[in-house]
């Protein structure tokens, strides 16, 4: 192995591990300690890694087009403001340019910065690690798993924020390599990075946030593709094929995910977790149900409600309408009695649709991970 390959193979393994660690670190702190030290590994990844020129003739029409599409985000984000109502948001002052603006900038510049020399170098290991790194430090500019310990707090973790980031580091990737570091450098910065310098942010659930991020890279990727990669795609379409199919497939399966975890959306997946209702439903089973909205409910209906902060999944055996109120009785199939008490229309989540069966199981053991 040359000396230039050892270089590039050390620097892209201390990349990895200090985003892996990163995701340990208390949330406070965790953006300025890794600004101090991803931006001397840049500069030593810099000096020693021979650099790349990009051949591409679209950069500046690339960048113009990134700024763009990230600035009419944030206008429709403020537009659904007038459904979902605003909040203050933190007041700009020295203290969050220093622990947070200069931190968040430099880290994302010097992440953009080693991407870039990296994957110019054309290395399928290199890349790899190079991705999941910038994975995780996306991630970090947003969570991290310190104080993590409970099962709500890690999907949530999951899905609001590490799923987003594998999906926006695709397009990353594809921008770095083709169009250089600077589309997504503002790209970046613009989109976490607003919340400091408009006093008031729109309410919007997390869960629709996070499903709009984890389609937008694919829409821009798609877009730009189509836009300025026609001939070379059109040149390679034989070779390429197979793996745009995969990639799409793979990719419309986690945005399907998403939609379905979100609860934002008409449809969405519950897992089965306990033996209440063995037989119809079983333990480790994934039940898709609707959102209620003020659909008739009927005896023998399966429904999903939340009571004393409970969500479960029981069938209704008894309706009874008193003072202008519907009170549904419920009850598991294979429980002996009644639930306690009744729920009201308010209390329903939705009805179930159909089950899938067993693929629960993953997310019943990480739960009772959490809960040891």
């Amino acid at each position: 192995m040359t000396k230039d390959k050892k270089i590039l193979y050390l620097s892209t393994f201390g990349l990895f591990i200090l985003s892996l660690l990163s995701l340990l670190l208390p949330f406070n702190e965790s953006k300025i300690i890794i600004a101090s030290i991803i931006v001397p590994l840049t500069f030593f990844i810099c000096y020693f890694i021979k650099k790349r020129n990009i051949l591409s003739i679209n950069k500046r029409q690339v960048l113009l087009l990134v700024v763009v599409i990230a600035l009419v985000y944030l206008m429709l984000l403020y537009v659904s403001g007038i459904r979902f109502g605003f909040y203050k948001s933190t007041p700009l002052s020295w203290l969050s340019f220093i622990k947070i603006i200069i931190p968040v900038s430099a880290t994302i510049v010097a992440s953009e910065v080693i991407r870039r020399v990296l994957l110019a170098q054309n290395n399928k290991v290199v890349n790899v690690f190079t991705y999941i790194s910038c994975v995780l430090i996306e991630t970090v500019l947003f969570a991290t798993i310190h104080g993590i310990n409970t099962f709500n707090m890690f999907m949530d973790f999951m899905g609001l924020t590490l799923i987003p980031a594998i999906t926006a580091n695709i397009l990353y990737n594809y921008l770095s390599k083709r169009y250089g570091a600077y589309p997504n450098m503002f790209f970046r910065i613009l989109l976490t990075l607003y919340p400091y310098f408009i006093p008031f942010v729109p309410s919007t659930p997390d869960s629709l946030v996070s499903f709009v991020k984890l389609i937008l890279p694919l829409i821009i990727y798609v877009f730009i593709d189509v836009l300025y990669e026609k001939k070379k795609k059109f040149a390679k379409a034989k070779e390429s094929k197979l793996s745009h199919v995969g990639t799409a497939l793979t990719l419309l399966v986690m945005v399907a995910v998403i939609m379905l975890i979100s609860g934002q959306f008409k449809y969405s997946i519950i897992v089965v977790g306990s033996d209440s209702m063995t037989g119809e439903l079983n333990k480790g089973d994934v039940v898709v149900y609707e959102r209620y909205e003020d659909q008739i409910i009927e005896n023998g209906n399966i429904i999903v409600f939340e009571k004393n902060n409970v969500v479960t999944i029981h069938r209704v055996v008894d309706i009874q309408r008193i003072n202008e109120q519907n009170r549904y009785y419920t009850k598991g199939d294979a429980n002996d009695a009644n639930d306690f008490g009744f729920i009201t229309d308010s209390d329903i989540i939705g009805v179930t649709d159909f089950k899938i069966s067993y693929i629960g199981y993953p997310t019943i053991w990480l739960n009772n991970m959490f809960s040891n």
